[in-house]
């Protein structure tokens, strides 16, 4: 498919859409209920102490009370009954990764006449995780299936394992290795294999030490004393953390190589942490001769950040994607933001 290079079509960042931020779909608005999510995974009750008179909390600074939250969080809106992963691995935070999915959805929905498309929809989650989140709640909010590619054999090995065990997602999570860390499709996607979305959340620091910086900062904003070594309470392995460029020498990487799979994705996009970062992945992307490119803000209470999406298809294009691979009796409007 021939895509003629032009200015980028850049869209305004989104404004929030909650007070919290928080998509309106997303289920995660306002405070955690410790008292439902107890009453789901009993284990939690040990991490949970109270604040004042009807409410209660966890140590966020402890990543066994983390990973404990999360195991409540996924059985309990996701209908994950088993959920682990190995000491160190990345413990992500639920509500904004399944911000991302909500907002993934919503940019699917502008190339679908405004609605959401729940069959027919493959996902590429580029560097899965041991933790497999996006496919979990992508599969049980919309129904759609994903591949995920990850790198680290034992982070597959576990991928691979939550996706076995939980009849939830039994058949709808296709996990592949990468075995070279400069490739981000080939290897991974199969001749002549078409997804409709890619997403990725990149290693966003350029060594150990940067991401060590990044883990006190973190402590502080959370209230919490400066410790004499950081703690990563959402964990996270030299891979899942930093790459050699950081979070812009990876997203060029992954922009360039793009291109060749101009018309077998719609929509490539992924996580953008520092806004530092943006006028030099809108210029990859004008290089690469995206056609439009798309930035979404997302702001989850300390931390702000964006997915920057973009496409190599034209709106006709987009639209003869959509009745080709989505037809399907019903759907769901997208809302509009802020609604």
């Amino acid at each position: 498919m021939k895509h003629p290079k032009s200015k980028n079509k850049l869209a305004k960042p989104a404004a929030p859409a909650t007070p919290a931020g928080l998509h309106p779909r997303n289920r995660h608005q306002g405070r955690y209920d410790f008292a439902q999510l107890t009453q789901a995974s009993p284990a939690l009750a040990a991490f949970v102490t109270p604040t004042e008179p009807g409410d209660s909390t966890i140590d966020f600074t402890d990543p066994a009370a983390v990973k404990a939250l999360n195991q409540a969080l996924l059985k309990q809106f996701y209908h994950v009954d088993t959920w682990d992963i190995p000491a160190g691995y990345l413990c992500p935070p639920i509500p904004g990764r399944a911000d991302y999915l909500h907002y993934a959805a919503d940019l699917l929905a502008s190339s679908n006449q405004g609605v959401i498309p729940h069959r027919g929809v493959t996902v590429l989650d580029v560097g899965v995780g041991a933790n497999c989140v996006y496919p979990i709640i992508g599969t049980q909010e919309y129904g759609w299936r994903f591949i995920g590619s990850e790198i680290d054999p034992t982070a597959l090995r576990v991928a691979k394992h939550l996706t076995a065990v939980n009849p939830a997602l039994a058949g709808r999570v296709d996990c592949r290795q990468q075995k070279n860390a400069e490739l981000v499709f080939e290897g991974v996607l199969k001749p002549r294999e078409e997804v409709d979305l890619t997403m990725c959340n990149p290693p966003f620091h350029a060594s150990a030490a940067e991401a060590a910086d990044s883990a006190r900062r973190k402590n502080r904003n959370l209230g919490y004393a400066k410790a004499p070594e950081p703690t990563l309470n959402f964990g996270g392995k030299n891979t899942e953390l930093w790459c050699e460029g950081g979070e812009e020498g990876f997203v060029r990487r992954y922009v360039e190589q793009s291109v060749p799979l101009a018309a077998r994705c719609l929509w490539f996009s992924s996580l953008i942490s520092k806004k530092e970062t943006l006028p030099s992945i809108y210029y990859f992307l004008q290089q690469a001769g995206a056609l439009e490119v798309r930035t979404i803000a997302m702001n989850h209470g300390h931390k702000a950040s964006r997915i920057v999406a973009w496409t190599f298809q034209t709106p006709e294009q987009q639209q003869q994607w959509a009745q080709r691979r989505w037809q399907q009796p019903t759907a769901e409007p997208a809302k509009e933001q802020g609604a």
